[in-house]
């Protein structure tokens, strides 16, 4: 076994989808095909007597097996065979000649090395791309971690989805940690895509499972996130460094209910209370992490009093700015109820399939959800001031 291949079997299983040296997408009944095809010429040809020749569709064989199979040896016996088919027919008779039979034995000869040559490279890509994909899940293991099922005193889950085709990680981040402050989490957005954006991710991510745990006021995790990141702009060296920022929401929950957001250009959370949709709109609001000086980040900190059961939807803006065929984008706030299920899990997964079928095909942009469900008995309730949620500025 290679290296990649003993690499993927210790840490992510085995591959999805056909291994290397088996029929593709086509079922291995498939395989017949080719000689099904050569012994219906050969019968053509019989019945047809001497006076024409069917012998140059022989050619069309060995292209079909290089179609069918990706075992790369398949074109070459099927080629063989076909060959030996050919001659069979110049034997029994000889309608248009010599010269037409000795066309189509190198005509045959020729679409079998092709179909060699191509099946050759075609699995060379394939293990090219397996190989990528193993990379990229590895990474995303490494930099997007799976979230627990439950989290202190949360129940949680995540759905993200990677704009690219082929791609596992994108520019969308999230991460959730039981710290001795409660639970913390994050969901953000770094403009842009490709490794840049990964990068800077990274950055985001490293700062905020340290932060996190060593800085008790969630305002003062932000400016720990914006010193990281301006640090790592300023080391990474990639095209359109100096045009990147971070959109992110930061939430934390105590044992007792109490929660804080800080919201930094960030699309607001829903809070999912029973069936009624609150979106967490917060009065004042800064701009992303990048734009300002690390010094003058000082978010406001909005708290909010969480009941048992309550949810909170954390998402970046790949959801909200899906649109249909029609230009109309995906509502979130009003199909949220309509998708909630007994398991947070379920919720999420109910949530992207209602987005593809709202978009219709794969989406355009990187769309990652993280929902909160808040387990234990509600504690006492903060201050509102006309809503759900009351503002408050810790000193720096």
């Amino acid at each position: 076994m290679s290296a990649t291949g003993w690499i993927r079997e210790r840490f992510t299983g085995p591959t999805p989808g056909p291994a290397p040296g088996t029929t593709g997408t086509w079922p291995r009944t498939a395989l017949v095909l080719p000689l099904v095809g050569m012994a219906l010429i050969v019968l053509l040809d019989y019945v047809s007597g001497t006076e024409v020749t069917v012998e140059p569709a022989l050619t069309a064989v060995p292209a079909l097996a290089a179609v069918v199979s990706r075992r790369t040896w398949y074109p070459l016996a099927i080629g063989l065979c076909t060959e030996a088919a050919a001659f069979l027919m110049a034997i029994r008779g000889d309608a248009l000649g010599q010269s037409v039979h000795v066309a189509s034995v190198f005509a045959i000869l020729l679409v079998a090395t092709i179909g060699w040559v191509s099946a050759t490279l075609r699995l060379r890509q394939e293990r090219a791309l397996a190989d990528a994909q193993l990379v990229a899940s590895i990474a995303r293991r490494v930099l997007l971690r799976p979230v627990p099922e439950r989290v202190g005193t949360v129940r949680a889950a995540v759905h993200y989805e990677a704009a690219a085709a082929h791609a596992r990680i994108g520019g969308d981040l999230y991460e959730v940690v039981n710290t001795r402050h409660g639970v913390r989490a994050v969901v953000g957005d770094v403009r842009g895509k490709g490794l840049g954006a990964v990068e800077t991710a990274a950055a985001v991510l490293g700062a905020f499972r340290e932060a996190a745990h060593q800085e008790p006021a969630l305002d003062r995790v932000a400016g720990w996130l914006a010193v990281s990141l301006d640090r790592a702009l300023h080391e990474n060296d990639h095209p359109g460094v100096e045009e990147e920022f971070v959109t992110l929401v930061l939430i934390g929950v105590t044992p007792d209910g109490a929660a804080e957001i800080v919201n930094c250009g960030h699309p607001a959370p829903l809070l999912l209370r029973g069936a009624d949709v609150h979106p967490l709109e917060l009065a004042d609001t800064v701009p992303p992490l990048g734009v300002l000086d690390p010094a003058d980040v000082r978010p406001p900190v909005h708290r909010i009093a969480l009941r048992g059961g309550d949810r909170v939807l954390l998402f970046t803006d790949g959801v909200i700015e899906a649109r249909d065929r029609t230009g109309a984008f995906y509502p979130l706030a009003e199909r949220l109820p309509r998708c909630a299920a007994e398991r947070p899990a379920d919720v999420l997964e109910r949530l992207h399939e209602d987005v593809v079928r709202h978009v219709g095909r794969q989406l355009g942009d990187d769309a990652a959800m993280l929902l909160l469900q808040y387990e234990s008995a509600s504690g006492p309730e903060l201050p509102h001031q006309g809503g759900v949620l009351a503002r408050s500025q810790a000193p720096l």
